[in-house]
């Protein structure tokens, strides 16, 4: 997991690590935290309370998905079996680790196994998870297969990461996700949804700043180019390499047209 400046919330999803219940005579499991530069005292307080992690240090730029990477970087030096992103918002249930295991070794421990989240407050309110035609899938009676997922609750075994490799540090902190799913699927891997809710996360509850009609047009155009914004050339990137040229040269365009008209981009999502 990567953490930045939410500290009670990092140490409640590490006590719900704590919490889990799997079959601890077959399986270990070790956590690997980037501290993204963290000014509120998480390092202190985690190290306080859960000395086992494996803190890294970053300098307050790398964002999830560099963060992300750079506690793989070090994971994978431990050759484990599987690799099993957390987001620190995530509050995972008891079974998950090992209802997301059991997925895995359905597949024979070759595919990608996704594990879906819902409202605190909600439970019929999925909120992140598995895609599928553009969508999160919401449909959690069985096992369903995706085109993609939220990186917020997802298990990658080794097969998958010899494969494949590691997240792409070339997106700072959206898409990673996203753009690792793709891959996997156009290298000829699957993903699987497990049936059920895995844990709670909740989704924000105001527009992100660079389409949020409430700020400022610099406000907006400063966190569009952000890391935590919707980087255009970043965008770019991921669109030209899972969707060709052309779609990638009208998503750049019409960016732009949502940055300067927030109150349509906003009708448009409703809608």
């Amino acid at each position: 997991m990567t953490v930045h400046n939410r500290c009670a919330t990092t140490l409640s999803c590490l006590e719900h690590l704590a919490d889990l219940s799997f079959d601890r005579s077959r399986y270990s499991l070790a956590v690997f935290l980037t501290d993204d530069g963290c000014t509120d005292g998480t390092a202190e307080a985690v190290r306080q309370s859960y000395p086992a992690v494996r803190i890294l240090p970053g300098d307050g730029d790398l964002f999830w998905n560099r963060g992300m990477f750079t506690a793989w970087t070090a994971a994978e030096k431990e050759g484990y079996d599987y690799y099993w992103w957390v987001n620190d918002d995530t509050f995972v249930f008891r079974d998950a680790l090992s209802r997301l295991l059991a997925a895995s070794e359905r597949h024979v421990d070759k595919a990608v196994i996704v594990g879906s989240t819902c409202a605190s407050n909600d439970s019929s309110a999925i909120t992140y998870g598995g895609w599928k035609d553009g969508r999160v899938i919401v449909d959690l009676e069985t096992e369903q297969a995706c085109d993609t997922m939220n990186g917020n609750l997802v298990l990658i075994p080794a097969s998958v990461f010899a494969a494949i490799g590691k997240n792409d540090p070339a997106y700072h902190h959206a898409l990673g996700d996203l753009d690792y799913g793709l891959r996997a699927r156009e290298a000829g891997l699957e993903i699987f949804v497990v049936p059920g809710i895995c844990g709670t996360c909740d989704l924000h509850e105001k527009p992100v700043v660079w389409m949020d009609p409430e700020q400022s047009f610099r406000k907006r155009w400063d966190n569009f180019f952000s890391p935590a914004g919707n980087n255009p050339f970043e965008f770019f990137r991921f669109k030209r390499r899972h969707f060709g040229l052309f779609p990638a040269c009208i998503s750049f365009l019409t960016n732009f047209i949502h940055l300067l008209f927030p109150s349509f981009w906003l009708k448009t999502i409703k809608t």
